[in-house]
């Protein structure tokens, strides 16, 4: 497979140019803020988002200054539910480094969530980014009531397949199911062509959530089980499965482990164990294949392009990598 930086060639520059960009989007006069933010772009991750946004402006049109302000908006309205997912999960990591609450605490750190959350809406605003601001609002929308949806269903171990796809559809699809609305929007194509990549974008957002949650449970690539999603009760795709073609007395017994043994080690072990011998991350990683194969067949209706190739790459990327 391709590495992110091979991929990435046809719009290297325009990411330059977007780094740029970024930088000078989330500046401050408070000096606090300049250096909480100068963090921020220091330890951004791969440029994934962005990516999504200026490969699927190239095969909607074209890049423009539209399409550099959608990608930082997507950013910044993301950055800022980052931050805020670490002060409600309580969490002092983050890519290996220290979260923002960890270093300046919880306050601040709602406070900068809050000002990227502003700068967002600002940019659009100021340039008449309406269309933009609508796409990626929703989504910020979505991706809060699929995190309240997650919480509420896991104090009840009650989630079923139709459930997790629903969570999973707001809490992670929609993100890069904006990105890629964004960056049609911003090349001018019509509702039509939009609606199109959005439903790309989401559906390579789901395919990415399965493989995410199959790693829980370890794959023959990754090896070692993480045990991350049972030690927070989450109910992914694997077990789902496992649980559904269980008789009831093996059912009861998992969910009990679940529930009230998810910080023991030999715990996690059985429960990982039962997992795999009933099958589940075979099955996942069947749907997550389905997932994938939909966004393809989106992708083909578009003629050949360097950007088609390049989305192409970057699902393969996105859905087939083992960590």
């Amino acid at each position: 497979m391709l590495n992110i930086d091979e991929i990435k060639k046809p719009i290297a520059a325009e990411i330059d140019v977007f780094e740029e960009k970024f930088k000078v989007s989330m500046q401050s006069s408070v000096p606090l803020l300049d250096r909480i933010t100068h963090y921020i772009v220091k330890r951004k991750g791969k440029q994934i988002r962005p990516m999504f946004v200026f490969f699927s402006a190239s095969i909607c049109g074209g890049i423009n200054e539209s399409t550099h302000r959608g990608a930082a908006l997507v950013e910044l309205l993301h950055t800022a539910s980052l931050v805020h997912d670490d002060v409600v999960d309580n969490s002092y990591q983050r890519r290996g480094f220290f979260s923002i609450n960890a270093l300046w605490k919880n306050k601040i750190a709602v406070l900068v969530g809050d000002y990227l959350l502003s700068k967002g809406l600002l940019l659009s605003i100021d340039n008449g980014d309406f269309a933009l601001l609508k796409i990626v609002s929703e989504a910020v929308k979505q991706m809060s009531e699929g995190e309240l949806l997650q919480i509420e269903k896991v104090r009840r171990m009650d989630i079923g397949e139709p459930v997790y796809y629903e969570v999973i559809r707001q809490k992670t699809a929609s993100l890069i199911a904006s990105c890629c609305a964004c960056g049609a929007a911003s090349a001018g194509a019509d509702e039509e062509t939009v609606e199109k990549m959005r439903l790309f974008g989401e559906h390579i957002g789901i395919a990415f959530q399965i493989k995410d949650d199959m790693f829980d449970f370890g794959t023959d690539d990754v090896g070692k089980p993480v045990g991350i999603d049972i030690k927070e009760k989450k109910v992914t795709l694997p077990l789902i499965y496992a649980l559904n073609n269980s008789s009831a007395a093996d059912k009861k017994r998992i969910i009990n482990l679940v529930k009230n043994h998810n910080d023991e080690p030999k715990k996690i072990a059985e429960i990982v164990s039962f997992v795999r011998q009933k099958g589940g991350l075979e099955y996942s990683e069947i749907q997550m294949k389905k997932y994938q194969e939909s966004a393809f067949a989106i992708l083909d209706t578009f003629p050949p392009s360097p950007a088609r190739t390049g989305l192409q790459q970057l699902v393969r990327f996105t859905t087939e990598r083992n960590k």
